[in-house]
């Protein structure tokens, strides 16, 4: 996105920005590469820095999982940040570019699928900091596609019968699994017909690792209360979690069979056990692994909802360009 205006809280006639991103999705894990363009104001400046910040619209009015529903709403999450370079005088007219190659978090949520989008929204948001006054002003679109050990779970639950229904990033942490970002991407599928009279959907999350893939199922209950009889929103009523390298196993049908295997057990302890009944399994990975990643996120930055969702989600240049 070509960003046309000044930036606002550094006055009129001060230094432009416009970030590019290399073509292409990324990946959770990989490497966001691009250059940011900077042109000189009227008069020189001195930059105090460049940094990068990863933003994504999150929901905030669902539950953990396992707990009931609550008030709440949208915003924007900052979930990483890196300073690109450090300071420098950019004089008037100067134009000048930085480029940079920044690795993702391995929690970032998939935008996309083959190619389609799946209502993700992540951006990328370049502040510049002069003098003291920063501007958030450019903000990019940011494309992530699934790890490909995420494509193998998602094309074994296609091949079972599974449709996709929606996707969307819910602010909070799931209990008991290696989660490190403050929210969490949940696909929701509809079953085929082997299961339908026993769930009314499927949600399914992803946590990745260096090592492994978390995957997190949780059954809906189709007519809405739990086998306690007390009601409930949808029966949340069994959260399943598993662990697989992201090798998994050999081909496309030993990925259907291992994924096949975690939908029968998810619906099996669901029935055996009640509401809120929660399952763990380790496929070939010992806990450990997980346990290790806890090191992962150092450094990054404490994630804020804040309220700026006009301009994320509405347009953020005047020359209408939304996304």
């Amino acid at each position: 996105m070509v960003f046309k205006r000044l930036l606002g809280s550094l006055g009129v006639g001060g230094p432009t920005v416009d970030t590019v991103l290399d073509p292409g999705a990324a990946r959770p894990g990989g490497t966001l590469s691009g250059r940011v363009h900077l042109v000189g104001g009227t008069a020189g400046h001195d930059v105090e820095h460049v940094a990068l910040e990863l933003v994504a619209r999150v929901e905030t009015e669902h539950r953990e999982r396992g707990e009931g529903e609550g008030a709440g709403g949208e915003g924007v999450v900052v979930f990483d940040r890196h300073i690109l370079g450090g300071s420098f005088r950019l004089a008037a007219g100067e134009e000048t570019s930085i480029p940079f190659a920044v690795t993702l978090p391995w929690e970032t949520p998939a935008t996309e699928l083959y190619g389609q989008p799946l209502g993700i929204v992540l951006g990328v948001r370049t502040e510049l900091a002069v003098a003291g006054a920063r501007d958030r002003g450019d903000l990019d679109p940011l494309a992530v596609a699934p790890l490909p050990a995420q494509e193998a779970v998602l094309e074994a639950l296609g091949g079972l019968g599974f449709g996709f229904r929606s996707a969307d990033l819910e602010y909070g942490r799931i209990g008991g699994t290696g989660q490190r970002l403050p929210f969490h991407q949940e696909i929701e599928l509809t079953p085929p017909p082997r299961y339908a009279h026993q769930v009314g959907e499927i949600e399914l999350t992803f946590l990745a690792v260096p090592g492994a893939l978390e995957v997190v199922l949780e059954a809906d209950k189709r007519d809405g209360a739990s086998p306690d009889g007390h009601g409930g929103h949808g029966g949340h009523d069994a959260v399943s979690r598993f662990t697989v390298p992201h090798e998994g196993p050999a081909g496309p049908r030993g990925w259907t069979a291992l994924v096949d295997g975690w939908i029968q057990e998810l619906v099996e302890h669901r029935a055996s056990y009640g509401s809120h009944a929660v399952y763990g399994h380790e496929s070939g990975v010992g806990a450990a692994v997980m346990a290790g990643a806890a090191g992962v996120a150092a450094g990054m930055v404490a994630a804020e909802v804040v309220d700026e969702v006009g301009d994320f989600f509405e347009g953020d240049s005047e020359d209408g360009e939304d996304w």
